[in-house]
């Protein structure tokens, strides 16, 4: 069993910075990390996902040259930074893994997920 548990999460103002950590209490497979996001209200969607070694990365259009996704894995961490951030992108971020060796933007496909953490950008 993976457990994963998100940080970072806070009140931003519009135009400003944030970086989530996502950090797994073991990496037992080789597959993805992502990140998704769930507003009050909206299905949960997809926002970047990184593959175990850093080699493959994909973002939805909404956040493409906005935000990045990195991984260290002598900590068996994953980040998200988040630039440029707008009123639209409050939501609870949440962290999860899949062992699907491509990438899914589908939550389904991701078998462990992290409780989430709220992030509320201020215009």
């Amino acid at each position: 069993q993976v457990q994963l548990v998100e940080s970072g999460g806070r009140l931003v103002q519009a135009g400003g910075s944030l970086r989530l950590s996502c950090a797994a209490t073991r990496r037992t497979f080789s597959g993805y990390t992502g990140w998704f996001r769930q507003a009050p209200g909206k299905e949960r969607e997809f926002v970047a996902t990184i593959s175990w070694d850093g080699a493959t990365k994909a973002f939805a259009d909404s956040v493409k040259g906005r935000f990045t996704i990195s991984n260290d894995n002598a900590k068996n961490t994953v980040y998200l930074q988040m630039n440029s951030l707008k009123p639209e992108d409050t939501a609870v971020y949440y962290c999860a893994a899949t062992p699907v060796l491509s990438i899914t933007r589908t939550p389904s496909r991701y078998a462990y997920w992290g409780q989430g953490t709220q992030v509320t950008v201020s215009s």
